[in-house]
């Protein structure tokens, strides 16, 4: 079941409360770019879930799929190995960049300052690394961890994919890959820093977050986009 939030059209808001298929999801995705890249259909933030899978990006190396137990499907975005699955909240972000500002690096930048504010609502500190695809905070013994992925593409200047949060997932199924190329730090998730927020919580929390996201890349056409 589909369930739409408030939003400003045309931008559609979109929450998925059944699981996806990923290889679902990437067919919808793909359909969707070319309809907005025609004029044919308005910008949607897709907000899901998927089964369990893990999902290769262009830059993926073989040796970082340590245990295919699930599907792995070849996406297309940007990045390397990542697991998708329950208890994990996924965004597509499905944008037209023509109006936007057309400055890709302001996109990947808005949406990790859009993940980290929506943290933040829940009393979470986390950040970006410029060297470090993701989101990272303190986990429990407070070494860095991972608790968001993010991987983009763009075609025709209208964006694919997005983010993806740990809210309770089973992160013994990250073990089957090294996540995103990096091995030396661990994925942790909400629930294992001692929070129980719902799916529902966390789509409502993000969408009260997105005016400033939208504001940032509509800025990012005077070039006031900041780094």
């Amino acid at each position: 079941m589909d369930r739409k939030l408030a939003g400003d059209p045309p931008l559609e808001w979109r929450r998925s409360t059944a699981q996806v298929p990923y290889r679902q999801a990437l067919a919808e995705q793909h359909a969707r770019n070319e309809a907005i890249a025609r004029g044919d259909a308005a910008e949607l933030i897709w907000l899901l879930e998927h089964p369990p899978v893990y999902t290769a990006g262009t830059s993926a190396a073989a040796g970082e799929l340590l245990d295919p137990r699930f599907d792995v499907v070849e996406s297309g975005r940007g990045g390397r190995y990542t697991y998708h699955g329950p208890g994990q909240r996924i965004g597509y972000v499905l944008l037209d960049l023509r109006k936007r500002g057309r400055d890709v690096r302001c996109f990947v930048h808005g949406i990790e300052k859009w993940v980290i504010a929506t943290l933040a609502r829940f009393g979470v500190e986390a950040w970006s690394v410029p060297e470090r695809v993701g989101i990272w905070t303190r986990d429990v013994d407070g070494s860095e961890a991972k608790i968001g992925a993010i991987g983009v593409r763009v075609r025709r200047w209208v964006t694919m994919h997005g983010f993806a949060v740990n809210l309770d997932p089973d992160l013994t199924h990250f073990t089957g890959i090294v996540p995103c190329g990096i091995a030396e730090y661990g994925v942790t998730s909400l629930a294992r820093l001692g929070l129980a927020v719902s799916a529902d919580e966390w789509d409502e929390a993000l969408h009260a977050e997105a005016d400033r996201f939208l504001a940032a890349l509509n800025a990012s056409e005077l070039r006031t986009c900041a780094s």
